[in-house]
Protein backbone atom coordinates (compact mmCIF):
# COMPACT_ATOMS: atom_id res chain seq x y z
CA UNK A 1 0.00 0.00 0.00
CA UNK A 2 1.47 3.33 -0.96
CA UNK A 3 2.46 5.47 1.55
CA UNK A 4 0.24 8.47 0.72
CA UNK A 5 -2.76 6.30 0.56
CA UNK A 6 -2.05 5.32 4.62
CA UNK A 7 -1.87 9.24 4.85
CA UNK A 8 -5.18 10.08 3.49
CA UNK A 9 -7.03 7.51 4.99
CA UNK A 10 -5.37 8.35 8.61
CA UNK A 11 -6.29 11.77 8.10
CA UNK A 12 -9.44 11.05 7.11
CA UNK A 13 -10.08 8.66 10.50
CA UNK A 14 -8.77 11.65 12.67
CA UNK A 15 -11.16 13.88 10.87
CA UNK A 16 -14.21 12.06 10.96
CA UNK A 17 -13.49 11.23 14.91
CA UNK A 18 -12.85 15.06 15.57
CA UNK A 19 -16.82 15.38 13.31
CA UNK A 20 -17.65 12.75 16.32
CA UNK A 21 -16.00 14.41 18.70
CA UNK A 22 -17.51 17.81 18.06
CA UNK A 23 -20.99 16.25 17.08
CA UNK A 24 -21.46 14.76 20.85
CA UNK A 25 -20.51 17.82 22.69
CA UNK A 26 -22.55 19.59 20.43
CA UNK A 27 -25.98 17.21 21.20
CA UNK A 28 -26.25 18.54 25.06
CA UNK A 29 -26.67 21.93 23.58
CA UNK A 30 -28.51 21.46 20.81
CA UNK A 31 -31.16 18.71 22.54
CA UNK A 32 -31.22 21.84 24.81
CA UNK A 33 -32.43 24.43 22.64
CA UNK A 34 -34.88 22.14 21.45
CA UNK A 35 -36.58 21.73 24.68
CA UNK A 36 -36.37 25.87 24.97
CA UNK A 37 -37.99 26.43 21.68
CA UNK A 38 -40.73 24.00 22.64
CA UNK A 39 -41.25 25.12 25.64
CA UNK A 40 -41.49 29.22 24.80
CA UNK A 41 -43.73 28.11 21.68
CA UNK A 42 -46.34 26.10 23.95
CA UNK A 43 -46.53 28.80 26.82
CA UNK A 44 -45.02 26.72 29.22
CA UNK A 45 -41.96 28.26 29.86
CA UNK A 46 -43.73 30.61 31.45
CA UNK A 47 -44.76 28.55 34.50
CA UNK A 48 -41.86 27.42 34.91
CA UNK A 49 -40.06 30.14 34.81
CA UNK A 50 -42.50 31.03 37.31
CA UNK A 51 -42.02 27.59 39.69
CA UNK A 52 -38.43 28.91 39.58
CA UNK A 53 -38.60 32.13 41.37
CA UNK A 54 -41.37 30.70 43.36
CA UNK A 55 -38.32 28.52 44.59
CA UNK A 56 -35.66 31.24 44.86
CA UNK A 57 -38.20 33.20 47.10
CA UNK A 58 -39.06 30.66 49.29
CA UNK A 59 -35.19 29.82 49.53
CA UNK A 60 -34.16 33.73 50.76
CA UNK A 61 -32.12 34.05 48.05
CA UNK A 62 -34.50 36.84 46.64
CA UNK A 63 -34.94 38.52 50.33
CA UNK A 64 -34.25 42.49 50.52
CA UNK A 65 -30.97 43.68 50.51
CA UNK A 66 -29.85 47.20 51.25
CA UNK A 67 -26.77 46.52 50.29
CA UNK A 68 -27.91 45.53 46.30
CA UNK A 69 -30.51 48.15 45.73
CA UNK A 70 -29.79 50.56 42.74
CA UNK A 71 -29.76 53.96 44.94
CA UNK A 72 -30.89 56.81 43.90
CA UNK A 73 -30.33 59.76 46.48
CA UNK A 74 -32.28 62.39 44.14
CA UNK A 75 -35.53 64.57 45.10
CA UNK A 76 -38.56 62.44 44.42
CA UNK A 77 -41.07 64.14 42.43
CA UNK A 78 -44.20 64.41 44.24
CA UNK A 79 -46.07 66.45 41.62
CA UNK A 80 -48.24 64.19 40.34
CA UNK A 81 -51.73 62.37 41.26
CA UNK A 82 -53.31 58.70 41.39
CA UNK A 83 -56.46 57.51 41.74
CA UNK A 84 -57.86 54.47 43.99
CA UNK A 85 -59.67 51.56 43.02
CA UNK A 86 -63.36 53.51 44.14
CA UNK A 87 -61.66 56.43 41.77
CA UNK A 88 -61.12 58.86 44.67
CA UNK A 89 -58.12 60.66 43.26
CA UNK A 90 -54.94 61.19 45.62
CA UNK A 91 -52.40 63.92 45.53
CA UNK A 92 -49.16 62.38 46.30
CA UNK A 93 -48.20 65.60 47.45
CA UNK A 94 -49.88 65.39 50.66
CA UNK A 95 -47.93 62.22 51.41
CA UNK A 96 -44.92 64.49 52.16
CA UNK A 97 -43.13 63.63 55.58
CA UNK A 98 -43.98 60.50 55.52
CA UNK A 99 -42.23 57.12 54.27
CA UNK A 100 -43.97 56.06 50.91
CA UNK A 101 -43.32 52.68 49.40
CA UNK A 102 -44.62 52.56 46.05
CA UNK A 103 -44.98 49.42 44.06
CA UNK A 104 -45.07 49.14 40.27
CA UNK A 105 -46.90 46.49 39.03
CA UNK A 106 -49.63 45.05 36.30
CA UNK A 107 -52.19 42.42 36.86
CA UNK A 108 -50.30 40.54 33.99
CA UNK A 109 -47.01 40.97 35.29
CA UNK A 110 -45.94 37.18 36.85
CA UNK A 111 -43.03 37.98 39.16
CA UNK A 112 -44.83 41.07 40.70
CA UNK A 113 -48.06 38.39 42.01
CA UNK A 114 -45.42 36.38 43.12
CA UNK A 115 -44.01 39.10 45.83
CA UNK A 116 -47.07 40.82 46.61
CA UNK A 117 -47.76 38.19 49.51
CA UNK A 118 -44.98 39.30 51.07
CA UNK A 119 -45.64 43.09 50.56
CA UNK A 120 -48.85 42.57 52.24
CA UNK A 121 -47.16 40.53 54.84
CA UNK A 122 -45.14 44.09 55.32
CA UNK A 123 -48.10 46.03 55.23
CA UNK A 124 -49.92 44.30 58.03
CA UNK A 125 -46.69 45.05 60.25
CA UNK A 126 -46.52 48.57 59.67
CA UNK A 127 -47.96 52.17 61.36
CA UNK A 128 -49.87 53.27 58.26
CA UNK A 129 -49.16 57.18 59.90
CA UNK A 130 -45.66 56.72 59.55
CA UNK A 131 -45.04 54.50 56.09
CA UNK A 132 -47.52 55.23 53.12
CA UNK A 133 -48.12 52.51 50.70
CA UNK A 134 -49.26 53.09 46.68
CA UNK A 135 -49.22 49.85 45.25
CA UNK A 136 -49.13 51.89 41.62
CA UNK A 137 -51.09 49.30 38.56
CA UNK A 138 -49.86 49.85 35.64
CA UNK A 139 -52.71 48.04 33.61
CA UNK A 140 -53.84 49.75 30.53
CA UNK A 141 -56.79 51.17 30.72
CA UNK A 142 -59.17 48.34 29.04
CA UNK A 143 -57.85 46.09 31.57
CA UNK A 144 -58.06 47.91 34.72
CA UNK A 145 -61.25 45.96 35.10
CA UNK A 146 -58.82 43.34 35.67
CA UNK A 147 -57.39 45.00 39.26
CA UNK A 148 -60.41 44.67 41.48
CA UNK A 149 -61.04 41.53 40.50
CA UNK A 150 -57.34 40.05 40.86
CA UNK A 151 -57.10 42.04 44.13
CA UNK A 152 -60.54 40.60 45.36
CA UNK A 153 -59.25 37.27 45.13
CA UNK A 154 -56.15 37.52 46.71
CA UNK A 155 -58.03 39.34 49.62
CA UNK A 156 -54.72 42.29 49.51
CA UNK A 157 -55.38 45.29 51.67
CA UNK A 158 -52.98 47.20 50.97
CA UNK A 159 -53.92 50.28 49.00
CA UNK A 160 -53.64 49.96 44.87
CA UNK A 161 -53.68 52.84 42.50
CA UNK A 162 -53.74 53.38 39.13
CA UNK A 163 -52.00 56.30 37.26
CA UNK A 164 -54.52 59.80 37.02
CA UNK A 165 -52.81 61.38 33.97
CA UNK A 166 -48.99 61.07 33.75
CA UNK A 167 -46.43 59.74 35.74
CA UNK A 168 -43.43 61.62 36.45
CA UNK A 169 -40.20 60.46 34.74
CA UNK A 170 -38.99 58.32 37.75
CA UNK A 171 -41.80 56.53 37.52
CA UNK A 172 -41.36 55.67 33.84
CA UNK A 173 -39.69 52.35 34.02
CA UNK A 174 -38.91 50.10 31.55
CA UNK A 175 -39.32 47.02 34.26
CA UNK A 176 -41.90 45.40 36.62
CA UNK A 177 -42.02 44.90 39.12
CA UNK A 178 -40.09 48.04 40.57
CA UNK A 179 -40.29 49.31 44.13
CA UNK A 180 -39.14 52.82 44.97
CA UNK A 181 -38.69 53.93 49.00
CA UNK A 182 -38.85 56.89 49.49
CA UNK A 183 -37.75 58.80 52.72
CA UNK A 184 -39.59 61.72 54.74
CA UNK A 185 -36.72 63.90 53.47
CA UNK A 186 -38.11 63.09 50.34
CA UNK A 187 -35.02 61.57 48.96
CA UNK A 188 -35.31 58.01 46.79
CA UNK A 189 -33.58 55.59 49.28
CA UNK A 190 -34.37 52.74 47.46
CA UNK A 191 -35.18 51.36 43.96
CA UNK A 192 -35.26 47.76 43.92
CA UNK A 193 -35.97 46.20 40.22
CA UNK A 194 -37.42 42.65 40.07
CA UNK A 195 -38.81 40.11 42.72
CA UNK A 196 -38.40 40.76 46.46
CA UNK A 197 -39.36 39.16 49.33
CA UNK A 198 -40.03 42.53 51.33
CA UNK A 199 -41.59 40.10 54.81
CA UNK A 200 -37.95 40.25 56.44
CA UNK A 201 -36.69 41.80 59.68
CA UNK A 202 -33.67 43.21 57.63
CA UNK A 203 -36.21 45.40 54.99
CA UNK A 204 -38.49 46.09 58.15
CA UNK A 205 -35.92 47.67 60.45
CA UNK A 206 -34.46 49.44 57.20
CA UNK A 207 -37.92 51.34 57.02
CA UNK A 208 -38.29 51.29 60.51
CA UNK A 209 -34.99 53.92 60.49
CA UNK A 210 -36.15 55.77 58.05
CA UNK A 211 -39.83 56.54 59.59
CA UNK A 212 -37.50 57.83 62.92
Amino acid sequence: MRIDHIQTKMSKTIHNQKVRSFLKALKPWLLTLVVVLILRYTGAISGISFLAQSALLKSGFMDYKPASDEAVAASFDYNFTVKDLKGNILDVNQLKGKVIFINLWATWCGPCRMEMPSIQNLYSTVDPDKVAFIMLALDTEENQHKIPKYINDKQYTFPVYVPNKSLPKQLNVSTIPTTFIIGKDGKIKSKKIGVTNYDTDKFKSFLNELTQ
